[in-house]
């Protein structure tokens, strides 16, 4: 959990990060981390080693890029974020 101030109100929280397998809908995997966590530093530990396609949200911008998925063998598809979306760029 984490826990930050805004104004007077304090707020707590935590993510769930989920590997699901994309033919069955089953959940593979099931990582809790604080809110603050950012999302592609657990898409190694999400994934159990037979993808050939992974899925992700915009969090997930970035993970082809990092040293610990270069020799990963997956395709990977990430959704753009909104404002990169919003302007029409798709690089």
């Amino acid at each position: 959990m984490h826990q930050t101030k805004k104004g007077n109100q304090w707020h707590f929280g935590m993510k769930a990060h989920i590997g699901v397998d994309a033919a069955s809908g089953l959940t593979h995997t099931l990582i809790g981390t604080a809110a603050n966590a950012g999302d592609v530093t657990q898409a190694q530990a999400l994934l159990h080693g037979d993808e050939t396609d992974v899925f992700g949200d915009a969090g997930y911008q970035g993970v082809e890029k990092r040293a610990e998925n270069l020799e990963v063998p997956v395709r990977w598809h990430i959704a753009l974020k909104r404002s990169v979306r919003k302007a029409g760029n798709t690089d």
